[in-house]
């Protein structure tokens, strides 16, 4: 079944998170230190959620991470609705919203996202006349239930632990079948690649 399915990947990517990354040596390409992203800026993804939506590359490893978990219909969301409020003619506004809507947030939706009864309904009702505010709080509780659960898992993962560690820190070579090089490496390839 899909629950038993799903239940196996989680175990085989739990098991790829240990130390040994062997199956990423034959991906590993040289990333260009241009697209690497500065220790500094990487921190900062750490104080907030907003830091590290707000940044490409942040962006990209917290999709990648969400992936990973099976939930990246919420960053999706929130990313739809971020491009939907940039909405310059009006015109555009209606088949825009109602494919958010019917993507996200109607009933069966492909990919929907977890709201309440109380906003799921408010936010149909904007519906009936779209605004580029008209899914301002529906993207408010996804950004919130982010932040709360999936953010806070990241910050201890590694897609974003093995970006945090200077260069020489890590589990050290007795526990290590991988030098820190070659993990920021891995991720900045996993980054590049959902980017």
């Amino acid at each position: 079944s899909a629950k038993d399915m799903k239940h196996r990947l989680g175990f085989l990517l739990q098991k790829s998170e240990s130390c040994d990354y062997s199956s990423f040596q034959g991906k590993k390409e040289k990333i260009p230190s241009s697209q690497r992203v500065s220790q500094e800026e990487v921190r900062k993804w750490a104080d907030s959620l907003e830091n590290l939506i707000h940044h490409d590359r942040g962006l990209a490893a917290f999709r990648a991470f969400l992936k990973s978990e099976y939930s990246e219909e919420n960053i999706e969301f929130w990313v739809s609705c971020e491009d939907y409020k940039k909405t310059k003619s009006p015109a555009k506004l209606s088949p825009k919203a109602r494919k958010i809507y019917d993507e996200f947030i109607s009933v069966q939706a492909a990919k929907e996202v977890n709201l309440d009864s109380c906003t799921r309904e408010k936010t149909s009702h904007n519906m009936l006349e779209p605004t580029l505010s008209c899914f301002d709080e529906a993207q408010k509780k996804i950004f919130t239930l982010m932040e709360k659960d999936s953010y806070r898992r990241f910050l201890k993962s590694p897609y974003y632990l093995d970006l945090v560690s200077p260069p020489g820190a890590g589990c050290g070579p007795e526990n290590c079948k991988r030098s820190h090089t070659h993990t920021l490496d891995c991720n900045s390839n996993i980054i590049s690649q959902c980017a």
